[in-house]
């Protein structure tokens, strides 16, 4: 039976992830890229002030606390145990293709967070919105809606916490010998306490947490480079050598290097993937175009700077492994023996330099990143349980809801390794697909928000969003302009 789930789970995940869907990420990321004539540059500046303008309100959360639970599913155990799995299967040039998949994936994330503003609601007292949301009121497709909201609720709630939670009871048994079992039921108290409280105790701990992890974790990085700081040169030489062919050893797996680059940046960052929209619709902003800006800037805080601080650890002290085949069967370098790819990289790196402290920290790290990602995969499918249930009692399927990512917690926390990763690539495959397409089709409508954004910037103005003004039909919260109450106006977070 273990065969044939394994057989299976690979099956789907070399279809959902073939070539075509490489260049396809690849593809709508420079497409977006073009036609917003490279937001992600000319706006840099309006990303990092306006993360700290928007204010909360009753109905939903700041502009910070948005972005705070969108890195919360952004920086997980991918910036660690992806990173270093992208080495290993596609070299040094993999990180190459993780920062172009990022830098144009930006404008992806611009325009499904601003689509997912756009047609936000107000539903129990509180903002939701999200793909399945804008899917139905922009394209006019409910059915795909439910398709998308379905798929949503499998991958964030029964296949991808798996991921998270195996990484963190690795972690902790290899560093600390704690039986995984004993890590899975403290992962299930842990994360029962935090979202049974809804989504402003998740934004309270997501605020406060996520900023303290990648600080922390990208200071320990610039202590491992700067301990190899005659290596910068060479490391650098050796990524964009891998990464297009040139470099003699690894140029035969220019391929992987492409797919394993841009399959764990995305799986990283998720521009495009249709995480990023649940908490953007969250957000108090008086117009949608602000948290576009905003969950654009916040693919640069968890590839260009997190999955950046894994790879330079583990370049920089030449702690990998290379393998020439899919099937890890052969070496094209081994710096490591015996130490399989993941976080063992990453631990070695770090050991190099502070000996003593890396499996630790690892583990640590691997905690709070996978931890947060877990309570923020919660949230977002709670939103398209939400999406499903409008008009009807939805208590009973959230407590469900609830029980099934706890169980799905736990078992990850037991399960092969592998498989978690697999059964993971298919929940994210499965997304990806129904939202690329959807936010091609909704393009027109988010480039004529950042144009109306643009213009009353120009004017010296505070942007306000009304769709009537701009032709937008179905964006029933924004057709007189911004609602904001006095009270919602001046509440802090």
């Amino acid at each position: 039976m273990d065969t044939f789930l394994k057989d299976a789970v690979n099956d789907a995940v070399a279809i959902l992830w073939s070539q075509p869907m490489i260049y396809f990420c690849l593809g709508v990321g420079l497409l977006f890229s073009i036609l917003t004539r490279f937001l992600q540059v000319r706006h840099f500046k309006d990303m990092i002030k306006l993360m700290f303008q928007g204010k909360s309100s009753e109905a939903g959360v700041s502009s910070f606390q948005a972005l705070a639970i969108a890195l919360s599913g952004r920086v997980g155990t991918g910036n660690i145990a992806g990173t270093a799995t992208a080495i290993a299967m596609g070299g040094p040039g993999a990180v190459f293709w993780m920062w172009m998949i990022a830098f144009i994936g930006a404008a992806s994330a611009f325009i499904e967070s601003t689509l997912a503003q756009v047609y936000k609601v107000k539903q129990d007292g509180q903002y939701r919105g999200g793909p399945a949301y804008y899917i139905e009121k922009g394209i006019g497709w409910r059915w795909y809606g439910i398709i998308f909201a379905v798929a949503a609720i499998l991958a964030m709630a029964l296949l991808m916490p798996g991921i998270q939670s195996n990484s963190i009871a690795v972690g902790l048994d290899n560093a600390f010998e704690l039986d995984t079992r004993i890590t899975g039921v403290i992962l299930m108290g842990l994360l029962a306490g935090i979202i049974f409280g809804g989504v402003k105790r998740i934004a309270a701990v997501a605020q406060y947490v996520v900023p303290f992890m990648a600080i922390g974790y990208i200071l320990v990085s610039l202590i491992i480079v700067a301990a190899n700081a005659s290596e910068l040169p060479a490391v650098f030489s050796l990524i964009f050598r891998s990464a297009f062919g040139a470099d003699a050893a690894f140029g035969g797996i220019i391929g992987a290097a492409i797919s394993w680059g841009v399959k764990r940046g995305v799986y990283s960052n998720e521009a495009g993937q249709g995480t990023g929209p649940h908490p953007a619709a969250a957000a108090e902003v008086s117009h949608p175009a602000k948290q576009g800006l905003v969950q654009a800037f916040s693919v640069y805080v968890d590839t260009l700077l997190v999955c950046s601080a894994t790879a330079f650890m583990i370049l920089f002290t030449g702690s990998y492994n290379v393998y020439e085949n899919a099937e890890k069967t052969k070496f094209i370098t081994e710096k490591l023996p015996g130490v399989p790819d993941g976080p063992g990289f990453t631990q070695a790196a770090i050991e190099s330099v502070l000996p003593g402290f890396g499996a630790g920290f690892t583990a640590v790290a691997l905690f709070f990143f996978a931890f947060t990602t877990i309570m923020a995969y919660y949230y977002m499918a709670e939103t398209n349980i939400a999406y499903l249930a409008r008009g009807k009692d939805s208590k009973v399927a959230m407590f469900l809801l609830k029980i099934v990512i706890l169980g799905a917690t736990y078992y990850g926390a037991v399960k092969e390794t592998e498989l978690a990763w697999a059964m993971g690539d298919i929940g994210l495959g499965i997304m990806v697909w129904l939202n690329l397409i959807a936010i091609l089709i909704l393009a027109k409508p988010a480039l004529r928000v950042l144009k109306d954004y643009e213009e009353q910037k120009k004017q010296g103005i505070d942007p306000v969003f009304n769709s009537s003004k701009l032709g937008i039909k179905n964006a029933e919260y924004w057709e007189n302009g911004y609602k904001g109450t006095e009270n919602e106006k001046d509440k802090v977070s």
